[in-house]
C-alpha cells in the first residue's frame, strides 16, 4: 500500500493527459463545452510538464516547498513547451495543433515514467 500511495501523482498526470487529449480532439470549437477544452489545455500546458520534470529532479517531496513547487512547475512547463515548439518548428513535421498536442503529451508521459522509475 505504501508504494501505491506515493504514486498517485503519476495516475493523476496520466489521467489529466488522457482527458486533455480527449477533450481537445472530441469537443468542437463552436460547442458550449469548449470551456473544458480550454481549462484542460491550460492546465496541461502550464503546469503538467514542469511538474513531471520537477518530480524527476527532486524525487523526495521534502526537498521543495509547495509554493516553490508550483512556481517551478509553471516556469519549467513554459520552457518545455517553448522547446517543443522550437524543435517542431525546425523539424519537417512543422507546428500545427496535432503535432504540438501529441509531442507535448509524449514528453509529459516520458518525463513522468522517468520520474516514476527514479522515485
Amino acid at each position: 500500500m505504501e508504494k501505491i500511495k506515493g504514486r498517485y501523482w503519476f495516475i493523476a498526470v496520466v489521467t489529466l493527459t488522457a482527458l486533455t487529449l480527449l477533450t481537445a480532439y472530441t469537443i468542437p470549437g463552436d460547442s458550449y463545452l469548449v470551456v473544458f477544452r480550454y481549462a484542460f489545455g491550460f492546465i496541461f500546458v502550464s503546469f503538467v510538464p514542469g511538474y513531471c520534470l520537477l518530480r524527476l529532479l527532486f524525487p523526495k517531496n521534502k526537498e521543495v516547498d509547495i509554493v516553490e513547487k508550483i512556481v517551478l512547475s509553471v516556469a519549467l512547463s513554459f520552457s518545455i513547451a517553448g522547446l517543443v515548439g522550437l524543435f517542431l518548428g525546425l523539424s519537417v513535421i512543422g507546428i500545427n495543433f496535432t503535432s504540438v498536442t501529441v509531442s507535448l503529451a509524449v514528453v509529459v508521459l516520458f518525463l513522468s515514467i522517468l520520474a516514476l522509475k527514479n522515485a
